[in-house]
């Protein structure tokens, strides 16, 4: 099956000279304004401006591959999953952090007509999620809410908010996110203490209500991205079994959060008629590399090459020379060739890997 597979794989000074007609013109252009959402599978410097942060990737030997050898807060040795996604879009960059964006007072509400990324390395769909073991993260409810400046904000331009709505309509809304949540509760970090059943209802309840209100401030094109083999990671080999094996446990947590997440995306189309959406079964679509690892150019599957499993990656890690044969840039996160993969397989696999449809059918893209 991996054969099958593997080619697919606030307010801020503005220019009154602003028009309704430019910002309309802007929405329609090609390719689509990207707004991002998650944690560090999608964070592109967002946790740079948090000073308090401990999930952090400013510094070698993340961004080894990245031009000019240059750290930028992607926990990566290259591009991440944003980067090669929008890549796929036509988008000669990934769009910068909303922080980022806010230093930059003059251009905010030009750049913000195309994107931003509020991911934020060791955030979760709960609000509690990495504050214990980061002490500073941007939660998915406080990245929405950060969204809702970015629609003030054009609504303020454009005078209307039937017009905002139709801009963002035409935009892409990228999320990834809930790896940190399982984790969480496997290290026993979850406040309150709750049953395996209590947890998975209290987390899908959670993303369904974050999802309703990110409708309701005008996202209609969502790509939604699920929990990879999150027991097959170095970090959980390392630490939930003695024998460096899978960690059975995190892997059924994985699997049951695609279900889960697929059912609610059927349920809230149901509801809604005018939402399109894709779901990505990055559970699946990882699975797969690790069992033709050939098929797909990787010699390790189960070592982090930057790092080990307990030892994060940092000026002090050893790292390995052969990054495009690893999967693992670090013990959490994909190597550059690995989001490359995943990103190609978003926009060309059948249905059992994405589904209703696929990135290139949901964003009418060819590639």
């Amino acid at each position: 099956m991996a054969k099958r597979y593997a080619s697919y794989f606030l307010g801020v000074f503005v220019s009154v000279s602003v028009t309704l007609a430019l910002l309309q013109a802007e929405a329609a252009a090609a390719p689509p304004a990207v707004y991002i959402f998650g944690d560090s599978s999608l964070d592109v410097g967002t946790n740079d401006f948090i000073p308090e942060c401990l999930a952090r990737a400013d510094f070698s030997f993340n961004g080894i591959d990245f031009p000019y050898s240059k750290p930028t807060g992607r926990f990566s040795n290259g591009l991440n999953t944003a980067d090669q996604i929008v890549k796929l879009l036509g988008l000669k960059m990934s769009p910068p952090p909303f922080l980022y964006l806010l230093h930059k007072p003059s251009t905010f509400k030009q750049n913000i007509l195309q994107g931003a990324n509020f991911a934020s390395g060791g955030s979760g769909i709960l609000n509690t999620t990495g504050k214990q073991q980061y002490h500073r993260v941007i939660s998915l409810e406080e990245q929405i809410q950060q969204f809702s400046t970015i629609r003030s904000n054009i609504t303020n331009m454009t005078g209307s908010e039937a017009e905002t709505d139709s801009i963002l309509s035409k935009a892409f809304f990228l999320i990834s996110i809930g790896s940190n949540d399982i984790f969480e509760y496997l290290l026993n970090l979850t406040s309150p203490p709750m049953s395996i059943p209590e947890f998975n209802v209290t987390l899908i309840s959670t993303y369904e209500n974050h999802l309703k209100t990110l409708y309701d401030l005008g996202a209609r094109t969502l790509g939604i991205l699920t929990v990879p083999p999150i027991g097959c990671f170095p970090f959980a080999r390392a630490v939930f079994t003695p024998n460096g094996s899978c960690f059975e446990q995190a892997e059924q947590l994985a699997q049951g959060f695609y279900v889960e997440v697929a059912a609610l995306l059927t349920k809230f189309s149901s509801e809604v008629q005018d939402i399109r959406y894709s779901v990505g079964n990055t559970y699946l679509m990882t699975t797969t590399m690790m069992e033709d690892t050939l098929a797909f150019g990787f010699r390790n599957i189960s070592a982090a090459c930057c790092g080990n499993g307990t030892y994060a990656c940092n000026q002090t890690a050893s790292f390995c020379a052969n990054r495009n044969e690893y999967l693992f840039w670090d013990r959490f996160h994909p190597s550059e060739r690995a989001s490359e993969l995943v990103a190609l397989t978003l926009f060309g696999a059948s249905e059992n890997l994405v589904a209703p449809i696929n990135f290139s059918q949901l964003l009418g893209v060819n590639i």
